[in-house]
């Protein structure tokens, strides 16, 4: 990310820059920061956007080769080609030859590394990869826009704001929003605050469907598993999300029982370090066997749905009813 505003404080534009990563909504704020700097508002002379897994590489090198009209530069934006997972042989060999008056810049979801097209973006201009960022900056960044607001939050309030929201920014940013308008009046934000006004990720009701399964609470398990249908949630999607924190809960039971601190849990359970403690008491309530056979049920339900043995709503249901029920 510095390298980008280094490059545009100075002046130094490159030929080509790679956006990739989970965090979108920094992706988003660096491909806008690219265009302002590059193009004029308004200018679609000189930008050109292209998105989606159809697009011809030719028409983006002949496009390339066309000299900006009374501008500098002219700006490439592409995104979600999947380029960088395919060959696009073509286009990564003009990469080494792009003209100083135009600008590719690519944003993917996700890259392979041994491709053409990133080894040829990485050698042409500039690859910045945009992870899921760290509770310390997430914190430090939400503290920086309360203040700005002129507000303070305590240290419980931002926990369970951090516990209600996940880690990703564009989440993050949405739900603070709404917290900051709800306190407009207040000089700071409390717990109450927060749980008057964000909205629990479909993420928590995962984990608190998980919690009620541990509890041996079917009833409320199930009750959960309707609520998310009647959100328009896929089966499939509550599937994989159920066997996700089931994967966390082994790791983060079996990394306990080594003798591992929090801060390597959180690292290698690839969840933030605030969110350990949760999941610690939360795999209490399962044997490290009961979770080994639960993500390999998770997996055989997964495999009956996509061969047609049974209907996705039903195989979720009976997955839950299985692990919920009393010994």
């Amino acid at each position: 990310m510095k390298t980008i505003d280094d490059d545009i404080k100075n002046g130094n534009i490159r030929q080509v820059y790679l956006l990739y990563g989970e965090e979108n909504y920094l992706k988003r704020q660096y491909r806008d920061k690219l265009r302002h700097a590059l193009v004029a508002e308004g200018d679609n002379m000189n930008f050109s956007a292209y998105e989606g897994k159809n697009i011809n590489p030719k028409e983006l090198i002949d496009l390339a080769e066309t000299l900006p009209f009374f501008a500098e530069k002219r700006l490439i934006l592409i995104e979600n080609s999947g380029f960088f997972k395919n060959q696009a042989e073509e286009l990564a060999a003009y990469l080494k030859t792009v003209p100083e008056t135009t600008c590719f810049v690519f944003v993917e979801e996700e890259v392979d590394k041994r491709s053409k097209m990133y080894k040829a973006a990485k050698n042409a201009g500039s690859v910045v990869e945009f992870a899921r960022q760290k509770e310390e900056l997430l914190t430090r960044w939400i503290t920086g826009r309360i203040r700005r607001e002129g507000k303070k939050i305590t240290n419980q309030a931002m926990q369970l704001f951090l516990s209600m929201t996940g880690s990703d920014m564009e989440n993050i940013d949405k739900e603070l929003e709404k917290l900051l308008c709800y306190c407009m009046d207040k000089d700071g934000i409390y717990p109450d605050d927060v749980e008057s006004v964000c909205s629990g990720q479909i993420n928590n009701r995962i984990f608190d469907m998980v919690n009620a399964i541990a509890a041996k609470d079917q009833k409320q398990a199930l009750l959960l598993y309707y609520d998310l249908l009647e959100l328009k949630e896929p089966p499939m999607r509550i599937l994989f999300l159920i066997a996700r924190q089931f994967q966390i809960l082994f790791l983060v039971k079996s990394m306990r029982m080594q003798g591992l601190d929090q801060t390597v849990i959180a690292q290698k359970a690839g969840i933030p370090s605030f969110a350990v403690g949760r999941n610690l008491k939360q795999a209490g309530g399962f044997t490290i066997e009961q979770l080994e056979r639960a993500l390999e049920d998770a997996v055989a339900a997964e495999t009956d749905i996509k061969t047609g043995q049974m209907a996705d709503q039903l195989a979720v249901e009976l997955l839950i009813v299985k692990y919920s029920k009393a010994a």
